[in-house]
């Protein structure tokens, strides 16, 4: 990406422009801090666009990075919980929140700009770099659109710069409708499709390109449809029981566009299966040779080297990933992380006992051949290649190359360390994951690593063409059967998903993993065993929260707490630890007590947090609420009813206060 980003004064230019307030009625006009001739090169426009992809999900400096960022879900587990999970605790803010317009703001400016000019002949450079250039404008407004639909529901939709008006800026906090938005996504989608180019400008992988497009699509339409489905009738849904849009004249008569809502669902399914299917034929999934590589003579395995390789251009499945460059102090932390405890964040036992055995079958079903989780050595025996492959088990080798060059490496697995207090350190669950591990001891300086980040891979479109496919016929066509034994061929599990299918317990699946659920209800096996099949290969990627939301898996914690464990440190691996290390039943705590289970319970220590007795949710929390300052920008004499924003379901407009139950 670094190519692309010209002079000092255009980058001054746009950390101006970028770092402006979050609100409507703080902003300058555009016009105010651009120079007028700016915008009419191509270069200008790449310069321009490349400061957009900040917006995309990247390993952070500091943070765990993409391969913690499934914390807080039912497949890993950090050293804090997560207060939506304590209904009361996630309060309504006075200020900030997910409903800001600055990215779009800057990106509607762009466009409003630039394609006039394109239109006119008035830009000059290549016209296949231009419209590549354009195409990531509309790319990253629907990108920035689908972050909002999926924190906050219904959104406005805005496509031009507001001028410093209070009128105006109040009329445009109207919300539309989530299905007028999600269709306003796919439009700015295929227009970004159209215009990309079919591969990177940059011949590396590292800016945009038609099929990260595609896949995009496929997942927005894939959520709205699955969205659509699960909330269906509730008030998170348009003309849903209690949509509080309903209350504004604006919404009086409003109607899906397919002309029902069933009718939107399958017209959404459609557009994702067309869209799953063009990327998944253009790549190819990168192999696994099963080979876990524990000394410099064993042979590299390239699925395994994917995800924590400092140059990802060449793997098949990459579409799109972020270069790093240390010499630039371009850097993140990501690598030690791998190197140790993956920052404090751990696999849940409920996401380790979903991987299937090798020979397809679960690990309850008779023949499986499970070895038991008395130790991780056993639970990694004959499973899926996934979880053999990013399970860590202590005694394996970390660091291959360079090991005196880290100074924070850990070269050969550790005991995992539960007991550490620093996150750093610590091994929140007893699990931990291997995903994204250089075996480069360079990498292992603190804050200066420099692998690559992976931002959208096609495997994704392979099981969003599956998923979509199945929900719209009920059955699994040919070519969904045939991406479905690819991905667990390249696994080294049996491809016979039929097996699978036939020996699945929904009642044992439903106790480490929410997605068997949907609106409170188990799903059939062989959509479970779709959304399995997602679960495990995309783990720690960042998609499981996404996923949980639009399936609706939450709310059997309604009624009933879910207790996050991670492994089996109550039978023989309390061995492991030095006498007086594991501390229970006090309030210095350091691990749960064995009364309350086998296997460790990270928040079910001292007795004194909010979830010891286990997660719940409550409905008002698969959406956002939104902050008073908006209702009152936009309002008249402070009477916040007066404003056209409203309200997400079971949230108040009081500051400082929790959700009220639903009932849906």
């Amino acid at each position: 990406m670094r190519k692309y980003i010209k002079p000092i004064l255009i980058l001054s230019i746009a950390s101006i422009l970028f770092s402006c307030s979050d609100d409507f009625l703080e902003r300058p006009p555009e016009s105010e801090i651009i120079p007028e001739d700016y915008l009419f090169e191509e270069s200008q426009l790449a310069s321009y666009t490349i400061e957009l992809y900040g917006i995309l999900p990247t390993h952070g400096n500091w943070s765990f990075g993409t391969f913690g960022i499934d914390s807080d879900t039912d497949n890993m587990a950090n050293m804090d919980y997560d207060n939506k999970y304590v209904p009361g605790q996630w309060r309504v803010g006075q200020t900030g929140g997910s409903w800001s317009f600055t990215n779009i703001r800057n990106i509607n400016y762009f466009l409003s700009t630039v394609v006039p000019r394109y239109e006119n002949g008035e830009i000059t450079g290549s016209e296949e770099g231009i419209e590549h250039f354009i195409g990531e404008a509309y790319f990253f407004r629907a990108f920035e659109y689908f972050n909002k639909v999926q924190a906050l529901g219904d959104f406005p939709i805005v496509t031009e710069p507001i001028p410093d008006d209070s009128e105006l800026l109040t009329a445009a906090s109207e919300r539309d409708p989530r299905s007028e938005v999600i269709r306003f996504i796919l439009s700015d989608l295929d227009n970004a499709a159209n215009m990309m180019m079919s591969s990177s400008p940059d011949g590396n992988k590292n800016r945009l390109s038609r099929y990260a497009a595609l896949l995009v699509k496929s997942r927005v339409a894939l959520y709205e449809a699955t969205w659509l489905d699960n909330f269906r009738g509730t008030a998170f849904v348009p003309n849903g029981s209690g949509w509080p849009g309903a209350d504004k004249a604006y919404n009086q008569g409003w109607q899906y566009e397919a002309g029902s809502i069933d009718a939107e669902i399958e017209w959404l399914l459609g557009e994702a299966m067309t869209a799953a299917e063009e990327v998944a034929g253009a790549f190819s999934l990168t192999p696994n040779n099963g080979v876990l590589q524990q000394s410099t003579v064993d042979a590299e395995n390239p699925y395994f080297n994917l995800f924590g390789a400092e140059d990802m251009s060449d793997f098949s499945e990459v579409i799109l990933w972020r270069d790093y460059d240390q010499g630039l102090g371009i850097v993140h932390n990501v690598p030690v992380h791998a190197m140790r405890g993956n920052y404090g964040v751990g696999l849940t036992k409920g996401l380790v006992e979903s991987f299937l055995m090798d020979n397809g079958l679960p690990i309850y079903a008779n023949g499986s051949g499970y070895a038991g989780d008395d130790y991780i050595e056993d639970v990694r025996e004959n499973r899926d290649g996934r979880l053999w492959l990013f399970l860590k088990q202590p005694g394996q080798i970390n660091i291959l190359y360079n090991e005196e060059e880290g100074n924070e490496i850990t070269p050969v697995e550790p005991v995992p360390r539960i007991t550490e207090s620093a996150w750093e350190q610590a091994y929140s669950t007893g699990y931990t994951i291997r995903k994204g591990l250089n075996y480069d001891g360079i990498q292992g300086n603190n804050g200066q690593g420099y692998t690559g980040s992976l931002v959208f891979r096609a495997t994704e479109a392979y099981l969003n063409y599956i998923e979509a496919s199945y929900l719209l016929t009920g059955n699994v066509n040919a070519t969904a059967a045939g991406y479905w034994r690819a991905i667990r061929d390249r696994a080294g599990v049996n491809p016979n998903f039929e097996n699978t299918i036939a020996a699945t317990n929904m009642q044992i699946e439903s106790e480490g993993d929410w997605g068997a659920y949907s609106a409170g209800q188990l799903i059939d096996p062989t959509l479970y065993n779709i959304r399995r099949e997602r679960r495990n290969e995309l783990f720690a990627e960042g998609l499981r929260w996404m996923d949980l939301k639009r399936w609706r898996s939450l709310d059997q914690l309604i009624d009933n707490n879910y207790h996050i464990e991670g492994f089996k440190l109550w039978g023989p691996m309390q061995e492991w630890y030095d006498d007086g290390i594991l501390v229970y039943d006090s309030g210095s705590a350091t691990v749960s007590s064995p009364t309350r289970s086998e296997y460790l319970r990270p928040y079910e220590q001292t007795g004194d947090e909010l979830v010891y007795d286990g997660y719940s949710w409550t409905m008002a929390h698969y959406l956002d609420p939104i902050a008073i300052q908006h209702f009152l920008i936009t309002s008249e004499n402070n009477n916040l009813e007066s404003s056209p924003i409203y309200q997400n379901p079971g949230w108040p407009l009081t500051a400082n206060e929790g959700a009220q139950p639903i009932n849906n």
